[in-house]
């Protein structure tokens, strides 16, 4: 009964494309996977949207959505009605075929990064030997799609939001990307599904998960950081500053057309979430043996919902940062830092198990982030904040 109810969406599947004839078979079950993966991340991102506001309001004091359906609950279904009628304004001096293709371009991408993510035993759209490297591989379009929307807006606040970006972007997709080798390390592969198979089992009740482990805690850590910025959340939202950009490099958009942007901005942090629980958090793998009883898909669902609320609270609560103390983290300390995290995993490969291969390896991260720290901030006055109110 148990292994019926992990296997109910795979068997399902197999019965949909059962009807389809043989030699379509192939087209038919990508067709179906394809269309769950829409469905389902387009869902959870309505449930992110209300979560986000009414989690905003809680933390500001403030009320949320409560008017349009029961306790505001259908505030993004209103949100998306108004989208879809509200008019397509396009500057008279833009690029209108390049402005009309960039949210296309943006959205596309994210969500062929979903197809190589195992959300359940058996469920993984597309397993490839090198998933990992065909999901950074689809999500670097997204830089390709900013500089697209501010270029051929023709406005000088959207222009310099996509340099913004892009300078981000390429900033911290160095140390992303770093933070992902200690775990091929590990692994030994670039699938997603065998990294998954790879954090399988127990130590006691303590379960074999690489976060679990000092260069996996601070691989994680650097991992979740990165994809922030990667993703434009705060306090990493620099490009799209209200107080000094308008709106960033979507200013010039409006209806449809922005919603896509926004749809494609949180459709890109499940992604990167959902490879953060893949990589580190041991994916559909329930954290204690006797939950193995909940179907797989249950666990990996509840994870990326946990890292969507710790994305909210931390932009709830988190100040911006400035543009130079932004690409100062990713150079001077990210980068450093992934570095010296490759190293430990390596160590902790070489070494035989026990505390001082603990122990070793904890140091070999510790020290360098603390000299780190004392290096970026022995110069820096920082003091407790004043806030002045005016009379």
């Amino acid at each position: 009964m148990i292994q019926k109810m992990d296997d109910i969406f795979v068997l399902l599947k197999h019965w949909l494309v059962g009807f389809a004839p043989v030699p379509y078979q192939p087209l038919v079950s990508a067709i179906i996977s394809v269309a769950a993966i829409i469905i389902v991340f387009a869902t959870l991102f309505a449930i992110t949207t209300i979560l986000e506001r009414k989690g905003l309001g809680r933390i500001q004091n403030r009320y949320g959505p409560n008017r349009v359906g029961p306790f505001g609950l259908l505030q993004p279904a209103a949100d998306g009605l108004k989208s879809l009628t509200k008019e397509d304004i396009v500057p008279r001096t833009a690029d209108k075929t390049i402005h009309f293709l960039a949210p296309l371009v943006l959205v596309g991408p994210v969500f062929m990064a979903l197809a190589v993510l195992p959300v359940g035993r058996g469920m993984s759209a597309v397993d490839m030997d090198a998933g990992l490297l065909f999901f950074f591989a689809v999500g670097a379009a997204t830089e390709l799609s900013v500089f697209m929307a501010g270029w051929s807006s023709r406005n000088k606040y959207s222009l310099l939001g996509a340099m913004r970006l892009i300078a981000q972007m390429i900033s911290y997709e160095v140390p992303l990307i770093l933070s992902t080798v200690t775990v091929i390390m590990a692994a030994g592969t670039l699938s997603t599904v065998q990294i998954v198979e790879a954090q399988a089992g127990y130590w006691g009740w303590i379960p074999n998960w690489y976060v679990l482990t000092p260069w996996g805690l601070a691989g994680f850590i650097l991992f979740l950081i990165a994809a922030a910025a990667e993703s434009n959340r705060s306090p990493f939202d620099l490009p799209e500053g209200e107080s000094e950009l308008i709106a960033g490099y979507f200013t010039e958009y409006s209806g449809f057309k922005f919603a896509l942007f926004f749809l494609g901005e949180y459709i890109g942090m499940f992604a990167v979430s959902g490879l953060g629980i893949t990589l580190f958090l041991g994916g559909w793998q329930a954290p204690l043996p006797f939950l193995e009883l909940i179907p797989s898909y249950v666990w990996f669902f509840t994870k990326l919902l946990g890292l969507i609320c710790l994305s909210i609270w931390v932009r709830g609560t988190v100040p911006r940062l400035r543009m130079d103390q932004l690409m100062n983290f990713a150079w001077k300390f990210m980068l450093p830092m992934a570095l010296v995290n490759i190293v430990s995993a390596g160590v902790w490969r070489m070494m035989p198990g026990g505390l001082a291969r603990w122990l070793v390896c904890a140091a070999i991260v510790v020290l360098p982030y603390m000299a780190l720290g004392w290096g970026l901030f022995q110069h820096r006055q920082v003091g407790p904040r004043k806030y002045r109110y005016a009379e």
